[in-house]
């Protein structure tokens, strides 16, 4: 059996690419033949490759158009082409991923899907909405969309037509041979009540190598990174305060709201970039780490921490909070889309009320001060990624829908 992915990138800087690329490794591991192709290429391999594209020209002439009527992607001419890649040629089921961010025509969909059965992975809403990849408290998606209230919400539209795209969503997808899987609970109930209803739904969490991100002796892991033992560490993947799905504002407020004895005896552990403007603001020291790839260091950083602080707005399954899960950390989140799939109150960690930044404070105060819920709750991380989440098991559950579309 071989199986074709198409994603925005192999593994570096997106979740989604990260995601498609470990079950990418997942599949290669049980011997199943597996290729990707991809709009951003960052790996060297003979198993991946960079998504055709046209002639420069044509699809500038195309993007100036598809940009002034406010319908992204559709200038990506070159995914017509695909066909003629040898990737294409040999594979047995594709496996589409995110197609929202710059390198794919989703109108090549009925034609892609012709003759070869098709899996598309949901990273996102994207895939049944007018052009965002989250609605927030919208639900125009359901029904058609139009008069859109976040039209810069990313993928951001200069134009509102998200009625025409909606449309042509639903018109490629009545014309497509597609299985729909899903990370999170919340977006398979999302994706019930949206135009792929009529498709036939999966739920199959990310899978996650245990052996790379496990549980580390967290003296030896702070005196790596040079954090005093006697400091409180929360964790967090380091945050714009303008980028606002995150949450970056609201954690700010959240640790502003710390009361002053505890912020003297914690600090701040970060990964990625912006993170600076942040703890400046709080008033609290700050370890950054910058980008981190390896997991070995992610790993390292996890089980130095005491807490790891999730403020996010929108999300799907995050991959920083199943990580820190397979490293033993407890967690601290709010109770929006697939976050408590991960973020279990009183087993895994505190989930607050959406938008309650005071919430958040309280829960990171809460799971501090009590050393032994928190060093349960990182106990009972640990077995639930062993048991749930596995890289195995993702894999495994795949093989399987691939193998009933293969005798369809």
């Amino acid at each position: 059996m071989n199986i074709l992915h198409i994603n925005q990138s192999d593994g570096l800087g997106n979740g989604a690419g990260i995601a498609g690329y470990r079950l990418h490794q997942g599949l290669l591991a049980q011997g199943v033949d597996s290729r990707i192709l991809v709009g951003t290429l960052t790996t060297s391999s003979d198993c991946v490759a960079t998504a055709p594209r046209s002639k420069h020209r044509v699809e500038n002439l195309c993007y100036r158009f598809a940009c002034h009527f406010g319908l992204n992607d559709i200038n990506w001419l070159g995914s017509f082409d695909i066909p003629k890649h040898n990737f294409y040629k040999q594979a047995d089921i594709l496996n589409f991923h995110n197609l929202h961010t710059g390198y794919f025509n989703y109108l090549a969909i009925p034609y892609l899907t012709e003759n070869k059965p098709a899996v598309f992975t949901l990273h996102d809403m994207w895939s049944f909405t007018g052009h965002c990849s989250y609605s927030y408290d919208c639900d125009r998606w359901k029904f058609g969309c139009g008069k859109c209230p976040y039209p810069d919400t990313y993928p951001a539209i200069a134009r509102d037509n998200t009625y025409l795209e909606w449309k042509l969503k639903n018109w490629v997808y009545s014309r497509s041979h597609l299985t729909i899987v899903t990370p999170s609970t919340w977006l398979a109930d999302q994706v019930k009540q949206s135009m792929l209803q009529d498709k036939s739904i999966h739920h199959i969490p990310y899978g996650i190598d245990t052996e790379a991100y496990q549980p580390l002796d967290t003296e030896k892991c702070r005196s790596i990174l040079g954090i005093p033992a006697d400091k409180k560490v929360l964790m967090f993947a380091a945050l714009d305060i303008k980028y606002t799905r995150k949450g970056g504002d609201l954690l700010v407020k959240a640790l502003q709201a710390l009361p002053d004895s505890l912020k003297a005896e914690t600090m701040l552990l970060t990964i990625g970039y912006g993170s600076e403007s942040l703890a400046e603001v709080v008033g609290m020291p700050n370890l950054n780490l910058g980008y981190v790839s390896s997991d070995r260091l992610k790993s390292i950083a996890y089980s130095a921490a005491d807490l790891f602080i999730f403020p996010t707005r929108a999300d799907n399954l995050p991959l920083v909070l199943q990580e820190s899960m397979a490293c033993g950390t407890a967690m601290v989140s709010f109770k929006i889309g697939g976050v408590p799939d991960l973020v279990r109150p009183g087993i895994t960690g505190y989930l607050a009320s959406p938008e309650d930044a005071q919430d958040l404070c309280y829960g990171i105060v809460q799971l501090l001060e009590d050393n032994q819920q928190r060093q349960q709750m990182g106990q009972n991380c640990r077995q639930i990624a062993l048991a749930e989440y596995r890289l195995e098991l993702q894999a495994k559950r795949y093989i399987e829908i691939y193998h009933q579309l293969s005798r369809n």
